[in-house]
């Protein structure tokens, strides 16, 4: 870093995103992006939006908005749209989060949290999974801090159910529980249905996933009107420029094409459970996933090896070095042959181990 940076930022410890290599082609699983392209309507939209890009965007994303609410019921008060889930997420941070409201979410979970304490200056407390990877609920009722519960959480993939939530909304009355459901439509229950039940909840969700828009960038969260006026403040405080013109406009197209989305998550879960039938014949332990990927170790060989050999014969997973999880790999759900050449480059792996 230079003599200029900072010393507030010294100790940030910065988020590493999925590898994007380019020194080949790639059966790319690392990421868990969509192996199916927007909806066509998505596209055709965003490309009228680029004859306009002289312009700024509509920073209220009203016609997003008027959508979104046609097709999830809620009112226009009560969803903010965002470059990316991850935007959300950094904004409730800011808005819920100081020193007499302190963080706390999973000690394994998606390695943005940390971050985004870190950089806001958040004091945090991780709480640890069970050994077999769940969240425990009453880990985290009447704690009496601003909570970050993925659902399903990531890497593992492992859901809670509503039902396991609730108990932690009503014993935290007086800090807001921030549920990610970023990988909620592959088989999760949703809790966008409470949040006019309680007024502490906060639903951050994504098009990154389930809508096949990862590179478009947009994300948004749902809860009552007084929680969304609160990022609102951040937001104009920040960027309110946030959501760019095709974004946008891709994102009115996904909506007005729920069935196409529908059809790729359902095609998803079903690669998903090809691939964990056959890979847990193969020696692999994986946790029920109700994501759009899943968390594998062998019985035999090391995380960091089978990520190695499976990149060097041109399958990309996702590993990660930290001791209590380096046996594991998370693999992305792609395609029904993306999947069965993973199994393949597999067996040649463990072929050579036998």
């Amino acid at each position: 870093m230079s003599r200029f940076f900072s010393v507030k930022y010294n100790m940030l410890e910065p988020y590493t995103p999925g590898e994007q290599p380019q020194d080949m082609q790639y059966v790319k699983l690392n990421t868990n992006e969509s192996p199916f392209p927007p909806s066509p309507k998505a596209i055709e939209a965003a490309a009228k939006a680029a004859e306009r890009l002289q312009l700024y965007s509509d920073p209220e994303c009203r016609t997003l908005t008027e959508k979104f609410c046609e097709v999830f019921g809620t009112g226009k008060d009560e969803v903010i749209f965002a470059n990316g889930s991850d935007e959300v997420l950094n904004f409730a941070f800011m808005a819920f989060c100081d020193d007499a409201h302190p963080a706390a979410f999973p000690n394994i979970t998606y390695g943005f949290y940390p971050v985004f304490a870190q950089l806001n200056g958040v004091p945090y407390r991780e709480i640890p999974l069970f050994h077999d990877l769940t969240i425990n609920p009453e880990d985290y009722c009447g704690i009496n801090k601003t909570i970050f519960l993925p659902n399903p959480n990531a890497p593992t993939g492992i859901a809670l159910r509503r039902s396991d939530i609730e108990p932690i909304l009503r014993t935290n009355p007086n800090n807001v529980v921030i549920v990610d459901e970023a990988y909620v439509d592959f088989g999760t229950e949703s809790c966008l249905t409470m949040t006019r039940k309680y007024e502490n909840l906060l639903v951050a969700q994504t098009f990154s996933k389930s809508r096949s828009m990862a590179g478009a960038r947009l994300g948004y969260g749902v809860g009552n009107p007084e929680l969304i006026r609160d990022l609102n403040t951040i937001k104009y405080s920040t960027n309110p420029y946030n959501i760019n013109s095709m974004s946008m406009a891709a994102g009115i197209g996904e909506l007005s094409d729920e069935e196409y989305t529908r059809k790729n998550c359902r095609t998803i879960e079903e690669n998903r459970e090809f691939t964990v039938e056959a890979l847990r014949r193969r020696g692999f332990a994986i946790p029920d996933s109700k994501a759009n990927f899943i968390f594998v170790k062998h019985v035999m060989l090391d995380g960091e090896t089978i990520y190695r050999k499976l990149k060097e014969r041109g399958v990309l997973v996702r590993h990660f070095t930290r001791p209590i999880i380096a046996d594991y790999n998370r693999i992305s759900i792609g395609t029904r042959e993306q999947m069965q050449t993973l199994i393949d480059k597999l067996d040649e792996i463990l072929g050579e181990t036998a």
